[in-house]
């Protein structure tokens, strides 16, 4: 690129004037440290290449949840859209009718999609049964290990995903049924989500949407939702092509600064 303009960032949790109050990223920073290391990291960054670059470069960090359903907005060219993301965490946001967003805190990552006392609990919340692990890579995860299989030791979680999407390109079954079942959860939560928002287009992004994966999680969800939930049979559910799936929220959040002419 010949010069940054601009630096727009999506980015898991509460975002205020730039400043990163509250976000699960962080979980391993002393807290007492806080303030000195993490909440103004990204307008320092914005800071410091500005004074390297001899320019100011505006900068804008929005909730990856509302970038995701810009994403998601901008992709379909309509309104009404609940984008979901299933990446580290889940990421959910809405643009309402409007074309705006709605200013709560859409953060459906920690919103209980299973009842079970039994469920996985969230370390960094506390809650059980929560969406952070049933649409994200710790699903993903969780499911192999539930299905025997085993990981090397010191892989991080991303690279575990990548290990499941290998086995699911080979035509492994034990990849095709977790992303099967990961579907499954989704039609069973829509109903739940479809009680506080509006939904007429969802938008399914995130690295656990890519590849042949991705495709099974919203054929799966379609078929279930026909069977169980026919009143949402004819939602619009989709999925962005396939480098849209992997980068639409980068694609997005570069799109929130305002620049000067």
């Amino acid at each position: 690129m010949p010069r940054v303009d601009a630096i727009g960032v999506s980015s898991a949790g509460v975002y205020v004037d730039n400043k990163i109050m509250v976000a699960s990223l962080f979980i391993k920073v002393d807290k007492t440290k806080y303030g000195d290391y993490v909440k103004n990291m990204y307008i320092n960054i914005a800071k410091d290449l500005s004074e390297e670059l001899g320019y100011e470069i505006p900068l804008e960090v929005a909730n990856d949840g509302d970038v995701t359903a810009l994403a998601g907005a901008i992709d379909l060219n309509d309104n009404s859209v609940l984008g979901i993301a299933m990446g580290t965490s889940e990421a959910v946001g809405y643009i309402n009718a409007d074309g705006g967003i709605n200013g709560w805190l859409s953060e459906l990552a920690f919103a209980p999609v299973d009842f079970n006392e039994g469920a996985m609990q969230d370390e960094w919340s506390g809650d059980i049964g929560v969406g952070c692990k049933y649409f994200s890579q710790d699903a993903v995860i969780k499911l192999a290990e539930a299905g025997g299989h085993k990981f090397a030791d010191g892989l991080t979680p991303a690279q575990k995903l990548k290990e499941v999407q290998a086995m699911m390109d080979a035509g492994d079954p034990l990849a095709a049924q977790i992303f099967e079942d990961i579907g499954v959860y989704l039609a069973h939560t829509i109903p739940f989500y479809a009680k506080f928002y509006d939904i007429k287009h969802m938008l399914l992004l995130g690295r656990v949407m890519g590849g042949k994966g991705g495709d099974i999680i919203l054929a799966t969800c379609k078929k279930v939702l026909a069977e169980e939930y026919p009143e949402f049979a004819s939602l619009d559910i989709g999925l962005p092509d396939e480098k849209n799936r992997r980068v639409g929220q980068s694609i997005a959040a570069a799109s929130l600064p305002a620049t000067k002419a």
